[in-house]
């Protein structure tokens, strides 16, 4: 067939035209270079399609920035969120039950990680823990990832919150091409904490209150306590115009204590920590705070916790400054909402204004793609 100029012009502006797209869409597959929260400079795709989570409670962050489906990328993770915190699995299942077939691949620190699985699926990002940076380079893990390819980058809610979430947000922001949302929370986020941090400082040190941090208060019912010093939920006591018990006894971020510690010191306040923890140990006793949580239920678990041998006798019971927040506030870019709860609990006058509520609310109806409910912090009830 004999073909025009006309047809042979049009057929070689269709072919710059595709061969444009083609050069185009290479380009955006390129990498590129971050400094990860652990100081490590890794070389990463940019907007991946295929990342793996060390922890399935980084979608609490994820979400945040891939507002539409936090799981659109996600190809793999470590099934945490579905063992204890089942309320907030089962609120991002029903809007997207596709991710009851997403497959778990348990701690990338241990010996039941599938590398070869991982890899397989044509894995881009593993996102890692900064916690956990000590167990990935003793394993190995980050070597063998970089030898197949696949990029490892550390973030962190947990060890240094304050300092690290927005970094952390703004580095998955980037990776992700999600900078606009990540900028967006991280204003968010520093106009929350600013609420606190701009009273602290008119505090004297004899009004701070010595507050208890009681990690994961009744999760096991015969076994106590464990508590934090100066970083995660302790750190946020301290900021929020308190005195941290563990900070003042201990180094590091977290450590078993006898009762009869507690019982000699009786601190002013005391908070524990729950979440609903009655499907991974249905003995438990823990306040079970989370999206399906109800009040009633709240002040009975609290009552218990409370009741406990020899607890009843602690000021912090009999004034009414017993309180409980949910757990998974320490390993969650939302715990400024724990801090605001802190602070009104600590100084009830100077935070009057401050509604930790509202704040939670808010953050729903801003960022998160699953509405808002249940019960996340909640106070002993007493004389009633």
């Amino acid at each position: 067939m004999k073909v025009s100029t006309l047809t042979r012009g049009l057929c070689s502006a269709a072919a710059a035209v595709t061969f444009s797209v083609t050069t185009a869409t290479i380009a955006l597959a390129e990498t590129i270079t971050v400094t990860d929260v652990a100081g490590r400079v890794v070389e990463v795709e940019k907007n991946p399609s295929k990342v793996v989570i060390g922890e399935g409670r980084m979608i609490y962050s994820i979400a945040l920035l891939d507002q539409d489906n936090p799981f659109e990328r996600i190809v793999g993770w470590k099934d945490d969120m579905v063992k204890y915190d089942p309320d907030a699995y089962r609120k991002y299942l029903a809007k997207y039950p596709e991710i009851a077939d997403l497959k778990s691949f348990g701690s990338p620190y241990s010996d039941e990680w599938n590398l070869e699985a991982v890899v397989a699926l044509g894995t881009e990002v593993v996102f890692m823990n900064l916690g956990n940076l000590l167990k990935a380079q003793e394993s190995g893990i980050i070597e063998k990832l970089d030898e197949a390819g696949v990029a490892t980058v550390f973030v962190d809610f947990r060890q240094n919150p304050t300092e690290n979430t927005v970094p952390s947000i703004q580095l998955m922001g980037r990776i992700f091409d999600k900078r606009d949302n990540a900028d967006e929370f991280g204003d968010f986020y520093q106009l929350q904490m600013k609420q606190i941090y701009s009273r602290v400082a008119q505090i004297p040190a004899e009004d701070r209150p010595i507050v208890f941090i009681e990690n994961a208060a009744g999760y096991n019912p015969n076994k106590c306590c464990n508590t934090y010093g100066a970083a995660n939920l302790g750190r946020l006591v301290d900021l929020a115009g308190g005195r941290n018990w563990g900070s003042m006894k201990f180094p590091g971020f977290k450590t078993s204590v006898s009762l009869e510690a507690i019982f000699a010191d009786d601190p002013e306040i005391i908070i524990g920590t729950g979440a609903n923890w009655s499907e991974a140990n249905p003995a438990t006793t823990a306040v079970l705070f989370g999206y399906e949580a109800e009040p009633t239920q709240v002040q009975e678990r609290l009552a218990g916790l409370a009741s406990r041998e020899g607890w009843g006798e602690l000021s912090a019971v009999k004034n009414g400054r017993f309180h409980s927040v949910y757990h998974q506030f320490y390993n969650s870019p939302y715990h400024f909402v724990a801090m605001q709860a802190f602070a009104k609990w600590m100084h009830p006058e100077l935070f009057e204004d401050v509604d930790p509520e509202a704040s939670m609310k808010e953050l729903h109806d801003k960022f998160l793609p699953i509405d808002y409910s249940g019960v996340f912090w909640g106070s002993l009830k007493v004389g009633g």
